[in-house]
């Protein structure tokens, strides 16, 4: 754990100085994916005992933190600042320094070590004989959340692209059923991670990982935030009216 833990300060630690140097924290966001892919690359090195499900976490995690890191890289590529970073800096004035650093950076750091605790656990778990069906669980949970997150984001790209859909908003494909398709996804994917590290023997606190993403996305920084200015749209109330917010399921009346 002290190993992952030091990994991740010291991860913050760069992205919040180029922030500060660049006047972006948002560029936070683009180090969330690809932090968990060096966490689970050092916990395979300094790990005595390699298992197969520490194997299997490290290769889904790989998977998906380079996916997601490429692609908020490449959203947010020649953009300036995300208006929820600008909107703090305008509030936080002359603190806005200190303030990014704890309460943007670090408390990132802190969520990405508690959310990290199915690969943590699963490394310091000692493997004899892990429980196949569980792994097996895991891997088709985790596959269902990264189809929910990658084809999410893929169609909502598409959709963005095309100048006739500007100012519209996206409610076909896996977002009829479904407000948030990626955030959904990306909830489940740990669920996922979980149930591989309980196989492995991983201690029940590794629970913490899933519940902590999913209460992050579903009530703090995830749909709120999101959300939040579409309530003043029409359209988009009428699409809430019809449309599941997280969970995905078929459109009601």
């Amino acid at each position: 754990m002290l190993e992952a833990a030091i990994l991740i300060f010291i991860y913050f630690l760069l992205f919040f100085i180029v922030a500060t140097v660049i006047k972006n924290n948002s560029i936070v966001d683009i180090g969330w994916g690809f932090g968990f892919v060096l966490i689970v690359w050092m916990l395979l090195a300094v790990t005595e005992t390699v298992g197969i499900p520490q194997i299997i976490i490290t290769a889904l995690t790989t998977v998906w933190g380079l996916r997601l890191f490429y692609h908020i890289l490449k959203r947010n590529k020649r953009k300036g600042e995300d208006f929820r970073y600008a909107k703090w800096r305008r509030e936080w004035g002359k603190w806005v320094v200190p303030r990014a650093f704890f309460q943007v950076f670090m408390l990132q750091g802190l969520f990405m070590f508690i959310v990290s605790l199915s690969a943590i656990l699963t490394a310091e778990a000692e493997i004899k004989l892990f429980i196949v069906p569980l792994v097996l669980a895991g891997i088709c949970v985790w596959g269902i959340g990264f189809f929910f997150e990658s084809v999410g984001d893929h169609q909502l790209k598409v959709f963005i692209s095309k100048p006739e859909n500007r100012g519209k908003l996206m409610t076909s494909g896996l977002w009829k059923y479904t407000r948030h398709p990626n955030y959904f996804g990306e909830a489940t994917m740990w669920w996922g991670m979980f149930l591989i590290a309980l196989g492995a023997g991983a201690s029940v606190a590794a629970i913490l990982s899933p519940l902590t993403i999913t209460f992050l996305l579903l009530f703090v920084s995830g749909v709120p935030l999101v959300e939040k200015p579409m309530w003043e749209r029409p359209e988009f109330r009428e699409y809430a009216k019809h449309t599941s917010k997280f969970f995905p399921w078929f459109p009601h009346e």
